[in-house]
Formats: C-alpha cells, structure tokens, sequence
C-alpha cells in the first residue's frame, strides 16, 4: 500500500499520510517521500499551496516505534533527524502549507503540525506532545517552535504532562486557526486552499519568509527587512495586476512574477 496519497485539485496538492491501521505513524520511507513531494511541489509552478493531512481516525501519531530503521540508538538517532530535515523543508517552503487535522496528532505528528503555516482541526481531533509520555526526547523542533506558538509557559505544561487536548484548546492557545465540524471538514480545508490558491504566490511567498524572518530578528531590523522586501515588491507584476484588477473590478490573474 502506498504510504503516502498524493492528490492535485486545481493549484492545490494534497498530501495524505496512508498507514491508518498504524495511525499514520512515521517510518523512514514515509519521511522520505513526504519530504521530496514537499520539495517538487517547490519546482512545480502549477502547485500553489500545499494540505497536509491523514487516512483514518489519526492525522500521525508520530514516530512508529516498531520501524526496523530504528532498530539501534544511532539508527533512532538519524531517523528523528530526518523528521527534523522534513519539518525544516516544511518551514521553508514557499508555498503556503496547511496543516488538516483529521483526528490524532503526537509527538512527531505535532512537530508536523508545528511547522506548518496554518491548522485547521475537526472538531473531533486531538492533539498533544506525548513524548515524555515515554521517556522519549523530541528532535524535530518541538521545544523551539511550541514555544513560539503557545507560549513558554504553555509549552512546558504540554511537555511535561504529555497530555492530549481536543482542538478547540489548542484554539484557544492559538496553534489551531479553525475548528471544523467533522462532516464540514474537507470542504471548510478545500475552501481555505482554494482561497489561497487564487492569491499571489509570491506576496505570500515574501509575506511568509518576513513573518517567520522576524520572530528571531530585533523589530528595528526586521522593519528594515519588511521595507526591503516592499520596496522590491513594488516592481513585481504581481502587484501591477493586483492593482489592474482592483481599478477594473474583475478577478485578479497572479502569475507569481
């Protein structure tokens, strides 16, 4: 069986881990396809936006343990970072990545989520750290970007605790963007796509790489970086379009240029 499901509708791939009878649980081939599929999808100007999400009742509960890529620590220790290599291209991506939280997301399977620029969660969905759950350390950003996320504080009660919460908590923390019901799920996640699909990839291109730019950048630099980046913007066709189309009251057509 195909562990990953890769799908395109429109300018929208969707990229669906397929191992429901182990939760979607990671193994070293499955990294590896989500992160060259992660990485076409750059080289591919007909992709806009990517939805990552999950077969079954989980989106991933992390790490399969009983993967034979794990079978020693120095194994277990290349396959947590090459977990860590895939969230890194996640982050990176220039396209926008939408994280779909169909049911279960631990461990490993939060790191994912974490890396991902927006979530969107149905309703029944729960998500959690769990590591500690299992004297494991996490190695593919948790304790970096939940932080950023939810706030320190938070972060380490999650951590700590190992405990699962329903999405509409991680709502309130502010790592979830939108609750679904789960009958409207796949619609309300096709919509957002679709929505970002029709935008400018390259204003959220820029937008996204000054965002995440400027969490680590003191804000007199990082507001000389954003007027850099505006500055060069004005002289994209992107812009010229957006404008045009505005002026004419019709749809704007981005080519990304």
């Amino acid at each position: 069986m195909e562990e990953l499901h890769q799908q395109q509708r429109d300018a929208v791939l969707w990229l669906k881990l397929n191992r429901p009878q182990a939760l979607n649980a990671l193994t070293a081939s499955l990294v590896d396809a989500l992160t060259r599929a992660i990485e076409n999808a750059q080289r591919d100007s007909g992709v806009r936006v990517i939805v990552l999400t999950g077969e079954g009742r989980a989106f991933c509960a992390g790490a399969d343990l009983k993967d034979p890529a794990r079978g020693s620590p120095e194994a277990g220790a290349d396959f947590v970072k090459a977990i860590g290599a895939l969230t890194e291209v996640i982050e990176a991506s220039a396209k926008p990545v939408i994280a779909a939280i169909n049911g279960i997301a631990v461990a490993g399977g939060l790191e994912l989520v974490l890396a991902c620029d927006l979530v969107i969660a149905a309703e029944s969905a729960r998500l959690g750290d769990a590591h500690s759950n299992y004297a494991l350390f996490p190695g593919a950003g948790a304790t970096v970007r939940l932080p950023r996320k939810v706030g320190l504080n938070n972060a380490k009660h999650l951590m700590f605790t190992g405990d699962m919460r329903p999405a509409s908590a991680w709502m309130a923390l502010g790592l979830v963007s939108e609750v679904v019901a789960d009958d409207g799920f796949i619609d309300a996640v096709s919509a957002l796509a679709a929505k970002l699909a029709a935008k400018s990839p390259l204003v959220l291109a820029r937008m996204k790489q000054a965002l995440n730019d400027a969490l680590d950048q003191p804000a007199p630099i990082a507001l000389r970086y954003e007027r850099a980046l505006s500055n060069l913007h004005h002289f994209s066709a992107d812009r010229v379009e957006g404008l045009s189309a505005f002026k004419e009251k019709r749809a704007p057509k981005f080519q990304g240029k």
